[in-house]
């Protein structure tokens, strides 16, 4: 394939060309090719070493949409990239709605199942943006995806009002850590002007009921779908406009640890034939420069590699900051040693731990939670940055239960060790619902609990160093 092929007729190859890597393999070895690389799995095809010079001249906002399935995040966001490329700015890109929501399960079923990343600038910022999925089955990636926004733009659509996902997206990212969020009122054009009305009142109050500031949170009403046709400006394409001019104005831009050692929560894991595997996440901290040595670290493992080459939203450039959204392309590492929740660091300055102190929240029926107590061991899924896996909850001595509504400071041990500090916060999930909420506050030595069905023996870890295979003792301080 010659590297002067449109990315235009890469787009419409199949998903499943691209998860089978076949493309890959015919970017990297057809006649006179450059060195391509897709920077997602659903992403489009990237061009060769470019700088960020564009990117560089205004401050850089990750933002997302989240909301209840069906209310039109992936309209909106397709919408968003439409708008802004026909207002000129920058050098954003019109994204179709089938080039967001393109793995054939999200095609055959009409909704968003993964995260997806679009990259789009208004006048004053540059934005990444995570589409992130409403559906009840795949909460768990869209805690993934808003573990990676500074702000949120929540989608309600105006014919059904707050629904159930609705109070769990925020629940969720208010957890996480989002502080700032802006309500699109989606589909405006289907109902009248009073229920418009009563559709905002009931917003203001689920985002203070939440802990945001309801009275002051922008509110715009408008029709996504309506922008995207190009009709009833109004509440269409000037809709769209409204809501970006709230998002400059009202989420503020991070202050990004730019000094700090590298840090990157691995969202997505790429096999590159013929070149190795990628790993995708938004970097945290620090910065990270192509060559620099790293080290993978999650779920008792440790893998020694470097960055062989970095890209930046489909741009392949010398160093990622703080804040960018990247794909990585390791050095002499199996894809099939890294998963999804590792975390990509500066050489020694990460550790890993399987128990830890934190202080709790138990979920009342209300808000979405159990309608029983958390008794001693219980045991679920918790969910942090990127990462989810089995933890067992400890009560602290003479309590024997918390009830729906309290708080308890308890000890929690981990399946495996993972990265976790002080300051951390975690969400555990049962059945479908968010049923606990906490925040860590002390590392402790590794637990001797052994229950039946939760296994606790430490697996030996791998750490690669070129291409020689070592067998380490796991990393997790003891």
């Amino acid at each position: 394939m010659a590297a002067s092929r449109t990315l235009c007729s890469l787009w419409r190859l199949s998903t499943a060309t691209l998860a089978s890597g076949k493309l890959f393999h015919r970017l990297l070895h057809g006649k006179n090719t450059q060195f391509m690389l897709f920077s997602r799995v659903r992403g489009m095809a990237t061009v060769p070493e470019a700088n960020l010079a564009d990117k560089a001249r205004k401050p850089h906002c990750n933002v997302g949409t989240i909301g209840h399935v069906d209310h039109g995040k992936t309209t909106l966001t397709a919408a968003i990239t439409k708008v802004l490329a026909e207002a000129g700015y920058g050098r954003t890109k019109f994204v179709k709605y089938d080039d967001i929501d393109k793995a054939p399960e999200e095609k055959a079923r009409g909704i968003t199942i993964n995260s997806t990343h679009i990259e789009y600038e208004t006048e004053n910022r540059h934005y990444a943006h995570t589409d992130c999925p409403g559906h009840i089955d795949y909460v768990k990636n869209m805690i993934t995806g808003t573990s990676q926004m500074d702000g949120a733009i929540l989608v309600i659509a105006a014919t059904d009002g707050t629904m159930p996902q609705t109070r769990e997206h925020l629940l969720l990212a208010k957890q996480i850590g989002v502080e700032h969020v802006v309500v699109y009122i989606n589909k405006s054009d289907l109902v009248d002007d009073e229920t418009l009305e009563l559709v905002e009142l009931e917003a203001r109050e689920l985002l203070e009921e939440y802990g945001f500031d309801g009275n002051n949170t922008a509110v715009v009403p408008g029709s996504a779908l309506m922008a995207m046709k190009g009709e009833r400006d109004e509440i269409g394409r000037d809709s769209i406009l409204r809501l970006m001019d709230a998002v400059d104005n009202t989420i503020p831009t991070p202050n990004r640890d730019l000094s700090g050692p590298f840090l990157m929560p691995v969202e997505t894991v790429v096999s590159v034939p013929g070149r190795g595997t990628v790993v995708v996440g938004t970097v945290q901290r620090g910065s990270l420069k192509k060559g620099q040595e790293v080290e993978l670290l999650g779920f008792g493992n440790a893998i020694k590699t470097a960055a062989s080459d970095i890209h930046v939203f489909h741009k392949s450039v010398p160093e990622c900051t703080a804040g960018d959204n990247v794909g990585t392309l390791l050095r002499g590492v199996k894809s099939d040693l890294v998963q999804r929740g590792m975390f990509l660091g500066k050489l020694g300055s990460l550790q890993q731990y399987d128990t830890f102190e934190a202080q709790i929240y138990v979920l009342t029926k209300a808000e979405g939670g159990r309608t029983k107590p958390v008794l001693d061991q219980y045991i679920q899924v918790m969910y942090s940055n990127t990462w989810n896996i089995s933890a067992c909850i400890k009560l602290p001595e003479g309590i024997n239960m918390v009830m729906p509504g309290d708080t308890a400071s308890v000890q929690v041990v981990l399946r495996k060790p993972m990265v976790v500090k002080e300051g951390h916060r975690f969400t555990i999930r049962e059945r479908n619902l968010t049923t606990v909420t906490g925040l860590i506050t002390k590392m402790l030595p590794s637990s001797d609990l052994k229950l039946p069905g939760f296994n606790f023996e430490r697996q030996r870890s791998h750490r690669i160093e070129g291409n020689a295979w070592l067998t380490m003792k796991n990393r997790a301080r003891k």
